[in-house]
């Protein structure tokens, strides 16, 4: 997913890389390598996990449309880290791989740094040819130590606000995205617009989805989070953590919460029933909305620019294994799904915002009538080019992963804070050592 869901320097060799949230990426290119199914046909298996949409957008129809001797199968795990611990044990094992794997950009340090010997290296089929097409940030993240190139980069996870306009009008407030933006330009004007709106809510709604996903958005924000730029596991100490540690406790505390799991059987069901007014939400949320809340949705979202500045959240890559069957013509495939036109299709159909160049300008003015006809192209484009650098490190996920759970502990079971954070110490300790 998702995502991002959201420059980048090479600080590789000190443990972390920087990403930028100004994002430009690549074009798609064959390799003059024979192919593997040498003129037979070819069944290509794809791993991934949220919703990238490349099927909902129709892509891989038209890919076989192009090339008919391919078959596309996909699979697909909703919640990244399932997808993440179920892909470690396949790596280790050798087996049961897709040509395709799906890397989420906060494992995208642990792919280059702990194992690029488990994945192709695409200049051996001419992903060289495609660095000029990149930003240096977008390339250099998904380069290892001795230049290997691991993957290309798919979307970015611009934020903004995702909000439900009836839901609003019965509650008595205002559902213009412009002046929503103005009331709510700092998440302590968020948070009181929840209280406000959980005074006069419809029965059975909350303000948001969950505490986690305020917390996500939040630290998306910040250029340095879990790691600073030498590569130190700084998130204890980082001050910019704890505020959005707090903030999350706060809605919490204030009942603010639908108090449910994101990725959840229960939390997919809860965009159709309206059980929350608002939810934070980067570009690759748009699509994951439409397929929950469905036909009866439209025209009932609308999406404002997020409190507290621009951020990013999420944004993926495509990566090839070296167990894979099918190593060149995966290339090809994912060459052409992260090229500058199927980019932009995808963003127009789903909402993934584009990481290449040029699908970026050919989206600028995108308007979608499913979220009330809001700008998506200026909103999530603004986002991105205000999107501050960020510091990725080899566990990113893990400790967001441990930092979420504490979370839920303190909206779902009451826990105190304190304790909440210890449990979060104590399983980051536990993951990473």
């Amino acid at each position: 997913m998702p995502i991002a869901r959201a420059a980048k320097r090479a600080t590789v060799r000190l443990g972390a890389v920087v990403l930028a949230g100004a994002l430009l990426a690549a074009c798609g290119g064959s390799s003059d390598d024979a192919s593997d199914s040498a003129g037979g046909k070819v069944t290509l298996t794809v791993d991934l996990f949220g919703s990238f949409g490349y099927k909902e957008a129709g892509l891989y129809a038209e890919y076989q449309k192009l090339h008919p001797e391919i078959t596309i199968k996909q699979t697909d795990t909703q919640d990244e880290a399932d997808y993440w611990k179920s892909l470690q044990t396949r790596l280790a094992g050798g087996g049961g791989l897709a040509d395709v794997q799906g890397i989420e950009v906060g494992r995208i340090a642990s792919v280059t740094q702990q194992q690029a010997d488990k994945f192709e290296d695409l200049t051996k089929y001419g992903a060289d040819k495609l660095k000029g097409q990149f930003a240096e940030a977008k390339w250099a993240a998904a380069t290892g130590r001795n230049g290997e190139v691991l993957g290309l980069g798919t979307d970015v996870g611009p934020e903004a606000m995702c909000y439900r306009t009836d839901l609003f009008e019965q509650a008595g407030l205002p559902t213009d995205r412009e002046e929503l933006a103005k009331k709510w330009s700092t998440w302590e004007g968020y948070l009181e617009l929840g209280k406000q709106y959980k005074a006069k809510a419809p029965a059975k709604s909350t303000w948001l989805d969950s505490v986690g996903s305020l917390y996500s958005i939040m630290i998306g924000q910040e250029k340095e989070r879990y790691y600073d730029a030498s590569g130190k596991l700084i998130w204890e100490t980082n001050p910019a953590l704890k505020t959005a540690w707090d903030t999350s406790v706060e809605a919490a505390k204030s009942d603010l919460s639908a108090k449910l799991d994101q990725w959840s059987p229960q939390w997919n069901q809860a965009f159709a029933a309206g059980s929350f007014a608002t939810i934070p939400c980067p570009a690759w949320m748009l699509g994951y909305i439409k397929g929950q809340a469905g036909d009866a949705g439209k025209g009932k979202w609308d999406i404002a620019t997020l409190p507290g500045g621009a951020g990013n959240w999420g944004g993926s890559y495509l990566s090839v294994p070296k167990a894979a069957k099918n190593k060149k013509a995966a290339y090809d495939l994912i060459a052409w799904l992260t090229a500058p036109e199927q980019q932009a299709k995808l963003f127009s159909k789903q909402g993934n915002f584009p990481s290449a160049t040029g699908a970026i300008d050919k989206v600028a003015g995108a308007t979608d009538p499913y979220f009330s006809g809001a700008p998506i192209g200026k909103i999530f484009g603004d986002a991105a080019k205000a999107a501050p650098v960020q510091v990725l490190g080899v566990h990113d996920q893990n400790v967001a992963q441990q930092i979420t759970n504490a979370l839920s502990e303190v909206e779902r079971k009451g826990l105190a804070p304190d304790k909440a954070w210890a449990n979060a110490k104590k399983g980051v300790d536990n993951t990473i050592g």
